[in-house]
């Protein structure tokens, strides 16, 4: 599964990337995907938004195993 998450990933990254943001994989455990926001994103207001209604719905298509996403 974290072959196929980071692979997802890598899809949205451009996307974070353009806003001067980008997204760090720590690891997956029990379905459970462990993020990590950086640059822009870290510090943005809507980061939790960008958290829950792009990233992981994003993940959730593309890797449907997935029980949920968190932010370390």
């Amino acid at each position: 599964m974290f072959d196929e998450v980071k692979k997802a990933l890598e899809e949205i990254r451009p996307i974070l990337q353009a806003d001067g943001g980008d997204v760090e994989l720590i690891g997956v455990e029990d379905g459970v995907v462990r993020l990590k926001l950086i640059g822009a994103c870290s510090g943005c207001a809507m980061a939790k938004m960008t958290l829950r209604m792009g990233i992981e719905r994003r993940l959730r298509e593309k890797v449907p195993q997935i029980k949920g996403v968190e932010e370390v």
